[in-house]
């Protein structure tokens, strides 16, 4: 998958792509990165990016010039592959969550706009495919959503993990939280492991996680389960929580 981005601060995305898994994923040639610098397609000499508000108001908002020109140099040569996901991390988009980064994954290439100030000029919506918040709060610019759509989308890329069995048990996969996790030592401080994950019985495991999973959700994050991929067995399991 090829992800290009398109900032005003591409420096901001050096470290976060020069390590752990996103690096790998890079050397491996699962994963391409570019940065775009949205100032490189300004007009004046102060490489302007931002103007005043039409109408009056607060707050600087991005020109829609040097926008456009940075996404049609990016797809430069991109006629007769198939059309990319165009995203506009915006405050006002659609939540990100997992269900969307399975999507978007499944696109061979992604273009990011972040947003900066009080915004992108309306225009630049109309490039977008997709219109993408990371949550309900308000942050100085689009880079932070970027990265972690740029973190989120790339462990779905197969061959990204090694194992893909972990992406798959993650919390929102299937649209609940993941289980517990523990590791070695056995007893720590007084403190042990769940006696049926040290059982070798790999049926009682598996029931194990599930019920955990569900239990966790339905205590945390009841608003999951209207929509998350129940099984028959999952039902029963919430249906014996319930009744306590």
């Amino acid at each position: 998958m090829r992800i290009d981005v398109l900032t005003l601060f591409p420096e901001m995305f050096v470290g976060p792509l020069s390590e752990s898994i996103l690096k790998q994923a890079q050397e491996r040639g699962l994963l391409t990165v570019g940065l775009t610098d949205i100032r490189d397609f300004a007009k004046d000499k102060h490489r302007t990016a931002d103007d005043y508000q039409y109408g009056g108001g607060s707050g600087m908002v991005m020109k829609p010039e040097p926008i456009f020109e940075a996404v049609e140099s990016v797809l430069a040569g991109a006629a007769g592959e198939e059309r990319p996901a165009v995203v506009l991390l915006s405050a006002r988009g659609r939540l990100f969550d997992q269900a969307m980064a399975r999507d978007l994954s499944l696109f061979p290439r992604l273009v990011l706009i972040c947003g900066r100030y009080k915004g992108v000029d309306e225009r630049v919506a109309g490039l977008a495919t997709h219109e993408v918040s990371i949550g309900d709060y308000v942050l100085t610019g689009g880079e932070l959503p970027a990265m972690i759509v740029i973190d989120a989308v790339a462990r779905l890329i197969p061959g990204v993990l090694g194992d893909m069995e972990s992406a798959e048990t993650d919390s929102f996969y299937e649209g609940i939280l993941g289980p517990p996790t523990y590791t070695r030592p056995e007893e720590y401080r007084g403190l042990k492991v769940p006696e049926a994950l040290v059982s070798g019985n790999h049926a009682r495991i598996r029931r194990w996680r599930r019920e955990q999973a569900l239990k966790a959700t339905l205590e945390r994050r009841p608003d999951l389960l209207g929509s998350a991929r129940l099984t028959e067995e999952d039902r029963e399991i919430l249906e014996e929580m319930e009744r306590g």
